[in-house]
């Protein structure tokens, strides 16, 4: 009996190993490949302020007639050159696309252009100029990004003062224009970037006037159109910590 139980053990087990070696000669069938990941959007920062220092280079043009006799005076009015900070603040609607808002206040001497008195202090002036630009942001070049902008620009004249001498009153009506912009940021690291810039904005005002001494009246219009070349830093905000040199 206990030789039929060993024999039976015996074979059980060597028909063990049989199938073992059997099962290791087969094919392992490979794992089934993951699906990828879905890819997810990129991110980007969307809100950006710039603070730039700014040189104000107004042109001067236009024409002043006497209002009694539509005698010529002068061809408009020169205003001074300004340096002045200006501040401006854009949303991305998307990695190319930006609306940008520019704020600043400038003060200029205002002189006549071309006429007898050519060159005359006359008054002078502070004015707001906030101007709105839709942008295109190019993003191919890495840290280097230029942009493209075209927008309104309203301008606001107030504290104006005549010089006294050569005219007793002196008024400037606001103004709407077309503004255009080109320039570029050099972004640095994820946030801060060096921008450099430069609009035109063409601003033509309402001239009214009034001579000095007596109660002779002048009116027209100056073409001022400054040109604006600004250069300062740039720091962008408001998405995840990512670079923003791939992103934009």
């Amino acid at each position: 009996m206990i030789r039929i139980v060993r024999c039976a053990m015996a074979a059980l087990m060597l028909g063990a190993s049989a199938v073992a070696a059997f099962a290791a000669d087969l094919p392992v069938a490979p794992a089934p490949a993951l699906a990828p990941a879905p890819a997810l959007p990129e991110a980007f920062q969307p809100f950006q302020v710039r603070l730039r220092a700014v040189g104000v280079l107004p042109e001067g043009g236009g024409i002043l007639q006497n209002n009694a006799t539509g005698g010529f005076v002068s061809g408009g009015v020169k205003a001074s050159d300004a340096v002045i900070p200006e501040l401006d603040v854009s949303y991305f609607f998307t990695k190319n696309i930006a609306i940008e808002a520019v704020c600043c206040v400038s003060y200029h001497n205002l002189f006549l252009k071309g006429g007898t008195l050519n060159g005359s202090y006359i008054g002078h002036t502070l004015l707001f100029p906030p101007t709105v630009l839709l942008q295109y942001h190019v993003t191919t070049l890495g840290a280097f990004q230029p942009y493209a902008g075209v927008g309104v620009n309203y301008t606001h004249f107030f504290s104006v003062h005549p010089d006294g001498q050569i005219l007793n009153s002196l008024s400037l009506g606001d103004s709407w224009g077309v503004a255009g912009q080109i320039g570029f940021d050099y972004m640095i690291d994820d946030h801060w970037g060096l921008n450099f810039d430069v609009k035109k904005l063409l601003m033509n005002t309402r001239v009214n006037a009034t001579v000095a001494p007596g109660i002779a009246s002048v009116s027209g219009n100056a073409a001022i159109s400054p040109w604006l070349i600004g250069a300062g830093i740039t720091y962008r905000f408001g998405g995840p910590a990512s670079a923003i040199v791939a992103k934009y």
